[in-house]
C-alpha cells in the first residue's frame, strides 16, 4: 500500500500547468525543426521559423507559448494499492485545485477561458476551473498523471463519425481534414480514436494526443500492426494534401498521426479525430508517494537556432493614417509590417456590438471602426514590466457571422487573424474593398513584443474579451484576402498539393 499526500498532487498538477505553458514537448520541436529544413514554401517555412523563435523565447521568459492557454484535460492512473492521506477532496477536486493555483499564479497568470452556463450566460468562472478528468483505476501502487492544456482553436476542429465496418478509415480522414481549415493552426498532430463506442472513441482520440512524436522511428522500424501502418498511410497521405503550415500550403501538415483502438460493435466502426495545434502542450509525471514530480525542464541548447528575417518586398504600413485606397494595392500573400494603433475584438465582443447595432445604439466611446483595424485576440494579462501579455490572433473563422455587419455598418477596413474565412466572408471583403490580415497563431509572445501600449477601451467587464486599443510597431502579418477577393488559404493549398505530385513523379 501506497500513501498518496493530496498537497503533493495538488502542487503537481499546479507546477505541470506552469510548467507546459511555456515549454513545448522537446520530441514536438524537434519535429518542427525537420518540418522546417524540409519547408520550401517560403511562406509556410517563415510561419514554422516564427512559431519555433515564439517556444525558445518562452521557454526562455516563461511566459506562455498561446494566448490561449487552454481548457485542462487530466489523464488520472490510480492504481489499486493506492490510498490518499486526505479524502476531503475527491480527485477531481484536487486536480482543479492545483488548476486554480496555476492559472492564478501571479509571476505567470495563465487566461482563464473557461465558462460555465455555456448554453446560457456563459460566464467566465475565472480561474480556468473546472478541468475535464479522466479516472482508471490500474494495477500497481503509484498515481500516474498525463495532463495537457488544449487550445479552443484546435479543439474546435473535432471531427467523429461512426462509419460503415466496411468504410475506409483514410478515405473519410484525407476527404474530411480540408474540411476542417486551418483553425487549428498545423503543423500538428492528429490523434485518432478508433473503436468502442463513440463517446469512447473520443477519449481515445484525446489521450492519443498525449503521447510522443515518434513517426520517424516508426518510418525507421516498419509498420508490424495494423494501427502502425495506418499511421504510416495517413501521415504520407495527409501531408500530400499540401495544406501546409497556417494552412498557407507546403509540405508538413502534420508532424505525426497517433491512434488508439479498442475492439467495437460488429455492426459498429466509430471513428474520431483530433487534431493538436502547433502550440502541443502536455507532460506526464508519477507519483509514488515520495513527493511531489519532480518535472526537471529542457535545456534551452536543445531549441534549434532559428532565425527569421524580413524579405525585400515587405510593406510597411501606418495604421494611423492607412486609406481604404492604400488598401487597394495590397496582394494576396504580401507580408505587411503594421504600426500605430488598433481594435481588438472577438466573439464575446462582436455579438454585444450586433445587439447595439440592431437597437440603434451608439457604440461605446473609443469604439470607432471607420477605416480601422480590429484584431482577434484574447490576451494574457500582463506582468512586470509588460504592456500586455501573450496576444496571438484567435481564429477568425468565428467572426465569420458578424464580418458583413462590420463592414458595411461601422467602416471597418480590415481585420487581422488565423486561418481561413469562408466563402461569404471572403466575398464580402471583396465587395466591401476590405482586406484581411493573417498573423502567425502559435507566436503569441513573440506577437506581443511588437505591441507598445495597451488600454481597455469599452465592454471591460468580458475580461480577455473586452475591446483593447493595442499601438503596435511592425507587427509582421499576411495579406490572407486582398480587396480583389484572392484568398491564400485557397490558393496555397492548391499550388503545393500539385507541387507534391509532380515532386513524386520526378
Amino acid at each position: 500500500m501506497t500513501v498518496i499526500r493530496q498537497q503533493d498532487f495538488i502542487d503537481s498538477i499546479e507546477d505541470a500547468l506552469q510548467y507546459i505553458s511555456y515549454y513545448h514537448p522537446l520530441d514536438f520541436i524537434k519535429a518542427l525543426e525537420l518540418a522546417y529544413n524540409k519547408e520550401q514554401n517560403q511562406a509556410a517555412k517563415d510561419a514554422i521559423a516564427q512559431i519555433l523563435i515564439n517556444s525558445r523565447m518562452s521557454a526562455e521568459g516563461h511566459r506562455p507559448i498561446c494566448q490561449d492557454t487552454g481548457i485542462v484535460t487530466c489523464f488520472v492512473k490510480i492504481g489499486m494499492d493506492v490510498k490518499w492521506d486526505k479524502t476531503d477532496l475527491t480527485v477531481q477536486q484536487m486536480v482543479d485545485e492545483g488548476t486554480r493555483r496555476a492559472y492564478l499564479n501571479p509571476e505567470n497568470p495563465l487566461r482563464a477561458s473557461i465558462v460555465a452556463d455555456p448554453a446560457g450566460s456563459r460566464k467566465n468562472t475565472k480561474d480556468n476551473t473546472p478541468s475535464v478528468v479522466h479516472i482508471d483505476l490500474v494495477a500497481g501502487h503509484h498515481v500516474e498523471v498525463m495532463i495537457a492544456a488544449k487550445g479552443g482553436g484546435s479543439e474546435n476542429k473535432t471531427k467523429m463519425a461512426m462509419l460503415n465496418p466496411s468504410d475506409s478509415i483514410v478515405d473519410w480522414v484525407l476527404e474530411t481534414l480540408p474540411k476542417m481549415g486551418a483553425g487549428w493552426c498545423p503543423p500538428g498532430m492528429l490523434g485518432i480514436g478508433i473503436g468502442g463506442t463513440a463517446e469512447k472513441a473520443a477519449v481515445l482520440a484525446k489521450e492519443a494526443l498525449m503521447e510522443p512524436v515518434d513517426i520517424q522511428d516508426l518510418i525507421a522500424k516498419g509498420a508490424e500492426t495494423a494501427d502502425e501502418k495506418l499511421r504510416l498511410e495517413l501521415y504520407e497521405k495527409v501531408n500530400k494534401l499540401g495544406i501546409g503550415a497556417q494552412g498557407l500550403g507546403g509540405l508538413t501538415t502534420v508532424v505525426d498521426v497517433k491512434i488508439n483502438s479498442v475492439p467495437t460493435h460488429a455492426a459498429s466502426l466509430p471513428v474520431v479525430m483530433i487534431p493538436n495545434c502547433a502550440a502541443t502542450r502536455h507532460v506526464h509525471f508519477h507519483l509514488d508517494g515520495s513527493g511531489p514530480a519532480d518535472i526537471q525542464p529542457p535545456k534551452l541548447e536543445d531549441w534549434p537556432q532559428v532565425t527569421w528575417e524580413l524579405g525585400a518586398n515587405v510593406r510597411r504600413v501606418n495604421l494611423d493614417t492607412v486609406t481604404p485606397e492604400d488598401v487597394l494595392e495590397w496582394k494576396a500573400g504580401e507580408t505587411v509590417l503594421l504600426s500605430g494603433k488598433m481594435l481588438t475584438g472577438r466573439d464575446a465582443a462582436h455579438k454585444r456590438i450586433a445587439d447595439m447595432l440592431n437597437k440603434g445604439e451608439t457604440l461605446p466611446d473609443g469604439v470607432d471602426f471607420k477605416n480601422r483595424f480590429i484584431y482577434y485576440v484574447g490576451p494574457v494579462d500582463a506582468v512586470g514590466d509588460e504592456v500586455v501579455g501573450p496576444a496571438g490572433p484567435t481564429t477568425a473563422t468565428r467572426m465569420d457571422k458578424f464580418t458583413d455587419m462590420m463592414l458595411s455598418q461601422t467602416g471597418l477596413l480590415g481585420m487581422i487573424g488565423k486561418s481561413e474565412r469562408g466563402d461569404k466572408t471572403v466575398a464580402s471583403i471583396k465587395q466591401h474593398k476590405a482586406v484581411y490580415l493573417m498573423a502567425v497563431g502559435g507566436a503569441a509572445y513573440l506577437v506581443s513584443k511588437a505591441i507598445k501600449k495597451s488600454r481597455v477601451v469599452a465592454f471591460a467587464d468580458l475580461g480577455m474579451e473586452a475591446i483593447y486599443e493595442f499601438d503596435v510597431q511592425d507587427m509582421p502579418v499576411t495579406v490572407a484576402v486582398d480587396s480583389n477577393g484572392n484568398n491564400v488559404h485557397q490558393q496555397g493549398p492548391a499550388i503545393w498539393k500539385v507541387n507534391i505530385q509532380e515532386m513524386d513523379k520526378a
